[in-house]
């Protein structure tokens, strides 16, 4: 029995100790998830700890973003006084580092902006200074002025004072290469570079290769583009007040002031430039000669050319052929005499035989016309061009006159005889035109039958004539330049070689040699015979002066082929007779 009570004390006990720690391990684990799960302390509602505060940067359920406002500066504000930063949404980190990333390139784009604007205020500086240095060479030794804006200063920057000065020794070295203010000595007539002249509308060239035309229109864009920029500034400079010459001239110049230019490119050097305007009078122009030298433009001279008083001497060689000098007469009393009024002339025969006719047709225009300038010199000699042109020349004796050498079957306008008088001047310049050769008028117009007057067979085409760039028979020159350099090569004889021999001169010499195609000057065809006496240089030079005056690359080549053409034309008429037999 006691055995029993000690066990069931002893069972009593190990249950209460049992219990006691079965106690202490449940209050563990409750204090334990007291502190580990209990929420975080906070003046603000459960619903406001566990959203974005809705000031924060953070996308709407519309997808549009909240502006950042009061609520946003409140909900940051209670988060620094609660010590515990605001929970940040995914979408507000993203457009947060998006605006980073703007506000940066904002500021990038803005100091580029800044260097572009300094970079450009710079280049302008060096401009002026350059415009600046060529006006003050200009009034030391040379009329130059650049094309741009007024002029400036360069400041202190060493490099750009570099800059400008080679840029100035540039455009001086080269205005002092090319033929601009004289001319330079050439060894042939190969190493001639020709000019091209212009009109508002037309441009006139040499180089016509088989598919160029002899006449450009319209105007090639490029080209357009090039000659409008020259027109405007040569009329921005003669409207400019300093350029008003003496400060007398009250005319505005405007694009129909513009009578002719003419220009030329020398690869190595650059393009001159030279316009003609009407002046304040009938007689008076304005000439204006500009450069560009691969770089800005510039105008190397202005000046007034007075014509009233200039006195051209046409002096024509003849023997025989008075058929031709009649025609030759009737377009010299409606030009020279009625429309022009300054010219002399000055006719050269060889020979007795009808003499007497020439002097008839020149007292008929005299006593018709009332026209008293000519002269009639007789030469009982061989003919011979250069003689007679020779002769003619030196039988002037009224001073220095404007010499037109020409031939019995030249064409020539008003607008021709003005340009003479432009394009020549003594000790200075030799005008070499161009003219345009007419082709054999029965081949263009497909027999005699069709042939209109001479006056509107002068269509400058492909199919109806060519510069002839390998004549240099007519020419513009001053009385004391022929005799000063030497005059003709009188004995040569016949046909052809006294005018390139004096064109060697004159390249030989510091005079400068215009040498540009004329749209008043025409060669009207005729017949051309080679005499068997010529030498046989001159009588090969007279062949091919005699095959290219015929007709054109193609029409020859028609003629040429008019077998193999007639031989097609007979198949196909036999061919079509054929099936027209067995339709019926």
């Amino acid at each position: 029995m006691q055995d029993a009570d000690m066990l069931r004390r002893g069972l009593l006990a190990w249950v209460s100790r049992v219990g006691g720690v079965l106690v202490l391990l449940c209050c563990s684990l409750s204090l334990l998830y007291v502190m580990t799960c209990s929420p975080l302390h906070s003046d603000e509602p459960p619903l406001s700890r566990a959203l974005p505060h809705a000031g924060a940067n953070q996308l709407s359920p519309g997808g549009t973003r909240p502006e950042v406002g009061a609520g946003a500066a409140a909900g940051t504000g209670r988060a620094a006084q609660s010590g515990v930063p605001p929970a940040v949404h995914p979408y507000q980190a993203l457009l947060q580092e998006r605006e980073e990333q703007h506000r940066l390139h904002i500021s990038s784009l803005k100091k580029q902006i800044a260097q572009l604007k300094e970079a450009l205020q710079e280049r302008s500086q060096q401009l002026k200074g350059v415009q600046d240095s060529l006006k003050r060479a200009a009034a030391a030794g040379g009329s130059v002025e650049a094309h741009g804006s007024q002029a400036g200063d360069l400041g202190d920057d060493p490099g750009a004072k570099s800059q400008q000065a080679d840029l100035q020794d540039f455009l001086r070295s080269q205005l002092s290469k090319a033929e601009v203010t004289g001319g330079a000595r050439l060894p042939s007539e190969y190493a001639v570079v020709p000019f091209e002249s212009f009109t508002l509308q037309r441009v006139y060239q040499l180089e016509m290769g088989l598919t160029r035309h002899p006449e450009e229109k319209p105007v090639r864009k490029d080209k357009r583009d090039e000659l409008g920029q020259v027109l405007e500034f040569a009329l921005h400079s003669l409207n400019t007040p300093p350029a008003q010459l003496d400060g007398k001239s009250s005319k505005v110049y405007s694009p129909s002031d513009f009578i002719e230019g003419i220009t030329r490119t020398e690869k190595d050097k650059g393009t001159v430039y030279e316009l003609t305007f009407r002046g304040e009078s009938s007689p008076e122009f304005r000439r204006l000669v500009l450069f560009r030298p691969f770089g800005p433009l510039m105008k190397v001279r202005s000046e007034r050319v007075d014509t009233a008083d200039v006195v051209i001497n046409i002096v024509v060689p003849l023997s025989r052929r008075t058929d031709k000098f009649k025609q030759f007469m009737q377009n010299f009393r409606e030009v020279c005499v009625r429309q022009d009024g300054r010219v002399h002339l000055t006719v050269v025969y060889f020979g007795k035989e009808q003499v007497s006719e020439v002097r008839h047709v020149l007292e008929n225009t005299s006593r018709e016309a009332n026209f008293k300038n000519y002269t009639l010199l007789q030469l009982d000699e061989e003919f011979s061009r250069g003689r007679g042109l020779d002769v003619g020349a030196r039988a002037w004796k009224g001073g220095n006159v404007l010499l037109f050498f020409c031939d019995v079957d030249i064409y020539f306008t008003a607008d021709f005889l003005g340009s003479c008088r432009l394009n020549a001047q003594s000790g200075k310049k030799v005008f070499y035109p161009v003219l345009f050769s007419q082709y054999n008028p029965k081949l263009i117009y497909s027999g005699p039958e069709h042939i209109p007057p001479v006056e509107q067979q002068l269509v400058m085409k492909k199919d109806t004539g060519f510069w002839r760039d390998f004549g240099f028979g007519m020419t513009c020159q001053y009385r004391s330049d022929f005799i000063n350099i030497g005059g003709f090569d009188i004995d040569i004889k016949g046909w052809g070689g006294e005018d390139v021999h004096l064109y060697r001169k004159y390249l030989h010499s510091n005079l400068l040699v215009v040498r540009a195609p004329s749209r008043g000057l025409f060669h009207l065809w005729h017949e051309k015979h080679c005499a068997d006496e010529l030498a046989p240089e001159q009588y090969r030079m007279c062949m091919q002066s005699k095959a290219m005056n015929e007709a054109s690359h193609g029409q020859l080549g028609m003629l040429f082929f008019h077998k193999d053409i007639d031989e097609h034309l007979r198949k196909q008429k036999t061919q079509q007779q054929q099936q027209n037999a067995k339709k019926t």
